[in-house]
């Protein structure tokens, strides 16, 4: 039961992260800062992909990802459907790899020390979701202040 609640948790945030970058008017607002906003929607938004395909899609399900974290906050004037469309491979990632996995599987030890400790694959992919969670609630400020 618990891999089908996380395939619940980030097909229902992962879809809202989709949403929330569709509902910008201004296109370039994705990509805008200013003086208490370091980071853009854009790289937030491609920071998640990034972070969630480097740590579920490369670790668990061995797709062969390889991350570069400072492009995720570098690069810039990606189209909106073009973040959308890497947000739904996403998607259709996390629900393979987590379709993959048994109870038993997140009962081991996550592959890679992140924290200081070791952790539970389970404890790691809880943790993931509340990452995703803190960037989606940013995004949907960033859009509420800057998108007028």
């Amino acid at each position: 039961m618990i891999i089908e609640s996380l395939q619940s948790l980030y097909n229902r945030d992962l879809n809202k992260l989709k949403a929330e970058i569709e509902a910008y008017q201004q296109e370039a607002v994705i990509w805008k800062t200013d003086q208490n906003i370091s980071n853009s929607a854009g790289n937030l938004c491609l920071h998640l992909i990034g972070n969630l395909n480097h740590f579920i899609g490369a670790h668990l399900g061995n797709t062969g990802y390889i991350r570069n974290r400072d492009i995720e906050f570098s690069l810039k004037d990606i189209p909106k459907t073009e973040l959308t469309e890497k947000v739904e491979a996403t998607l259709t990632m996390i629900n393979t790899v987590l379709s993959q996995l048994t109870p038993e599987d997140l009962e081991k030890e996550y592959p890679l020390v992140v924290f200081e400790d070791k952790m539970t694959t389970g404890y790691f992919l809880i943790h993931l979701i509340t990452h995703l969670d803190y960037h989606l609630g940013q995004i949907n400020y960033h859009r509420r202040l800057l998108d007028r």
